[in-house]
Formats: structure tokens, sequence, C-alpha cells
């Protein structure tokens, strides 16, 4: 016996993710349904490679009720709306928007780091994913701060234009291709050129001078490990299609090696450790697209603390950040709550 799963979104990248994932995982569902706006009523989806096609919902007339779990992917705005209707109607809802990560009522969750926080679920019906560079940097934290304990966190992030949606990463083709054949083309999605180019600037920016999205790193990193940790983040958009990359800097409040920390990071959940001092002995973002790993190299001593290292981690935004984040989530609420037969 499986759930009755809805898929807010379905069209989107993040969307078409979660189908795939919710079909590779083989999660139990006796039905799902493929959710969108009108415009996309009637058109069809894959669910995964299953080869099964789904017909779009129109999410205006869609009732809730009777539904198990709703995995919205379709940002604040339809998560305003429309969460606290599904939620009301007695579905489980797992948000993959910011709109309730800091609502106290709301668990943030990342099931490698904090299982045990999805009890306080049934207090709204809601569930809330993290951010996609909060969500990777969480999983390779978690293990060393239970081991040494993290005092201060400095993070660079290579966010890829797969953060923007399917906007960003067209704009960077087109941009990229505009340029080879000697085509002007504005911006539209991003606020500066983005092929072969830089921006350090992702979200809106805030009074004291950091963007959005480097208080969400902050806010959302204490609330899901630890509120006495320091964070520091520095967002950069880069011309990369899917794939975030981060460079750590972490301080600890005791003395642990870089050795410690490989074999630690070796064994963790969702942690893989590619750490060789070689060339290529490292991992990007294109060996890290497609799959569900946060990949870990390049861990060293910092000798500028008396306790400190800086590591480089690799993740596809679009699963471990997004669509995979929120299927564990599912599998863990089915675990500890909604168990079925």
């Amino acid at each position: 016996m499986g759930y009755r799963v809805a898929v807010v979104g379905a069209t989107g990248n993040v969307g078409r993710e979660i189908l795939a994932i919710l079909a590779e995982r083989e999660f139990p569902m006796d039905e799902v349904a493929a959710i969108a706006s009108s415009r996309s009523t009637n058109m069809e989806i894959e669910l995964g490679d299953s080869g099964k096609m789904l017909k779009c919902r129109n999410i205006d007339h869609f009732d809730f009720a009777g539904w198990d779990i709703a995995l919205f992917a379709a940002g604040s705005d339809v998560a305003r709306e429309y969460v606290p209707r599904a939620a009301a109607a007695g579905c489980v809802v797992i948000d993959n928007s910011s709109l309730y990560r800091m609502d106290p009522d709301v668990p943030l969750i990342v099931p490698e780091v904090n299982p045990d926080a999805i009890d306080g679920y049934k207090a709204r019906n809601i569930i809330a994913n993290p951010n996609c560079s909060t969500a990777q940097m969480v999983v390779v934290l978690k293990p060393l701060h239970d081991a040494a304990g993290i005092r201060r966190v400095i993070v660079s992030t290579y966010q890829s234009v797969s953060g923007a949606g399917k906007a960003g990463m067209d704009e960077l083709f087109e941009q990229s291709r505009a340029i080879f054949v000697g085509d002007k083309l504005e911006p539209t999605k991003f606020t500066k050129q983005i092929a072969f180019n830089v921006i350090p600037h992702i979200d809106s920016f805030m009074d004291d001078g950091s963007t959005k999205e480097e208080w969400k790193m902050v806010v959302e990193t204490k609330k899901i490990l630890d509120p006495k940790i320091k964070v520091n983040a520095t967002c950069v958009r880069v011309p990369v299609f899917v794939g975030h990359s981060e460079a750590i800097n972490i301080e600890f409040e005791r003395e642990i090696s870089a050795k410690e920390a490989q074999d630690i990071l070796r064994e963790a959940p969702g942690c893989m450790l590619v750490d060789k001092r070689e060339d290529g002995g490292y991992v990007t973002p294109v060996e890290a697209a497609g799959d569900g790993a946060t990949y870990i190299s390049r861990v060293r001593e910092d000798p500028t603390v008396d306790s400190g290292l800086t590591l480089w981690c690799v993740s596809d935004n679009l699963r471990k950040g997004a669509a995979l984040n929120a299927v564990q989530i599912a599998e863990l609420l089915g675990r500890r709550h909604l168990k079925k037969g």
C-alpha cells in the first residue's frame, strides 16, 4: 500500500527532477498527480524514465483532500496561496520555497543532519526544504561539528544558473551563443552578463549590504545545525548550468586534523570524499551533475587559526539542493509518521 503524492510545479526544473527521483527511488505511491498552473493544464509529463505519462492538473481546481503528501516546487507566490490550503485539507506539505523556512512552527529539514526535527511538522502540517546552497553545506558540516564543535564558518559559493530556473539556463545559453556569433544580447534574468562572467549577487540586497541568498545561508544553517555557529557567506552566480560549488573555511572549538576530517567525511551519510592531491584529484560541477551526493575535495588545515580547516564541496543543486532532499524528507516522513500497510 502506497501514498497519494501531488507534485506542485511539475513542469519546472525542480518539479521534473522530483518526479524523476520519485520513480528512481521507487517511492511507494498508489497515485501521483502532476500539478501546475492553468497554462500547463493537460500538458503531458513523464514520471522519470518510467514511460508513464502524467497529465498536468490545474492547481486552481485541485482538491488536496485525501492526498498524503504534496511536494511544492513552485516558488513563494504559489506557496503563499496554496500551501495553507493543502495543509488544511490534511495533506502534509514539503515546500521548496523560502516562505516557511524560518517559521518557528515549521521544521527545516536535511534528513542526514536533523531528522528528529521532522516531528514538529504537526504544528502546521508543513515541512520546509532549505536553500540549495545551505543543504549541501550542512551535510558536510554536521559530522565535523559532531566531532570537534564548529565555532565559525566562512563560505564563498559558486552557484549555477539552474538555481535561477529555466530562465537562467536559457540566458546563459543564449548569451554564450550570441558572443560566439558576434550578436549583442542584453541581460534579462541576471543583472549583468552571465556568459563568461561571474556575478557576486544572488537575490535582493539587504540593509547591511549582504544579499538575501547570503542571509538564508546564515539563518538556515543556524536553524538546522546549531544557533551558536557564526556564519558569513558570499554568494556568486557563475556560468555553469548545473551544480553549486562552495569553498568553506571552518574554525573549530577543538583541534581536528585534515586527516581526521577526511576519515570522518569518508563515512558520513550523503558525503562522498574525492580528495587526491594531484591533477584532477577533486570534483567539479560537471562530475557532480545528476548525482545525489555532496562531493568533498581539497580538505586542508588552515594555519591562520588554532583549529581550522578549509575544504571544497560540490553538489547537484537540482537534486540534493532541492528535489532529492524533498523526496528524502518524504521518505523520512513515511518511516516516522505516515506508515502504510
